[in-house]
């Protein structure tokens, strides 16, 4: 009896350990992140559209999920803020240029609130990169049959978009391609990347500022700065209706200075660094000094 029932201890004991082990194994095969983000390849080209998607578990609403992508040497080269749809789910497409280049491996981070995660995947047709041209036979003449042309058959069920525009709901529309990150503190107070400002923006840095190298490492360097706090302003804005409206005219006297590139022609390195270096002065002196002189009157009048 003594020996039976040692053995039977032995099987239930086996039995509650096979069990809690595959539960755990069941578990954490099913388990799901809090915030997730993927990309639909591993690798892109040269002007290439790379969708991201991701899914937020336990969405409310709180807070919008912020996208950074990274470049191989740590630096912010596209960030963008995104409303997921009621069931968690968000999606964007980032095309690959401007500013994402350079070939190597790029980290899309993913933030919703306190939760984070990340992705990776791989620019193979960066600045420079000439794809190997393979050697190509020297076909043998032929004689050719002259025969007469078919006539061309209409193709009725789906139009040709031309360049730069692309096919929507039967519709050939313009393409709208993003080079860079978005400034988020000025959608947050206009409404909409759509908005005026945010396109005179857009056009200021693409078609200016990256042109040149200075430019662009102008852009990098300020990208690390501007993005490690205007995730939080942009949310904050989005609360708070006074705030949103007191961030819009601050940002007035910026546009208004920053418009003074459109009037100019920067076709060099030492032009974009002139008048680049004037802009920030113009900037800092409206924002900083001016203030701080108004400030000086008014305590030596009491």
């Amino acid at each position: 009896m003594k020996l039976s029932g040692k053995f039977l201890l032995v099987i239930l004991s086996l039995s509650i350990i096979s069990y809690g082990m595959s539960s755990s194994v069941y578990a954490s095969s099913h388990s799901v992140a809090p915030v997730s983000v993927m990309t639909d390849k591993a690798s892109y080209a040269t002007n290439d559209a790379i969708l991201l998607s991701g899914f937020v578990k336990d969405f409310d609403g709180s807070f919008e999920v912020t996208l950074m992508i990274v470049n191989p040497q740590g630096n912010i080269v596209s960030v963008s803020q995104l409303a997921p749809s009621s069931d968690g789910n968000f999606s964007t497409t980032v095309i690959a240029s401007g500013m994402i280049k350079q070939v190597g491996e790029y980290v899309v981070k993913v933030n919703y609130g306190p939760q984070s995660n990340e992705t990776i995947f791989e620019f193979v047709g960066g600045e420079g990169a000439v794809p190997s041209a393979a050697p190509q036979e020297v076909p043998e003449p032929v004689e050719t049959v002259m025969e007469a042309e078919p006539e061309p058959v209409m193709d009725v069920s789906e139009p040709v978009c031309g360049k730069g525009t692309v096919l929507k709901d039967g519709l050939c529309v313009v393409e709208q391609q993003q080079k860079g990150g978005g400034c988020l503190i000025a959608t947050a107070a206009y409404g909409s990347e759509m908005a005026p400002q945010i396109q005179f923006l857009r056009e200021i840095r693409d078609n200016t500022v990256l042109q040149t190298e200075s430019g662009s490492a102008f852009m990098t360097g300020f990208n690390q700065f501007y993005y490690s706090f205007s995730p939080v302003i942009a949310d904050y804005e989005r609360e708070n209706p006074a705030f949103k409206e007191t961030v819009k005219l601050a940002l007035t006297p910026m546009l208004t200075s920053l418009a003074i590139l459109n009037y100019v022609d920067i076709d060099s390195e030492a032009e974009m660094l002139g008048y680049g270096i004037g802009v920030i002065l113009l900037n800092i002196g409206m924002y900083f000094v001016a203030p701080a002189v108004v400030i000086m009157k008014i305590k030596n009048r009491k």
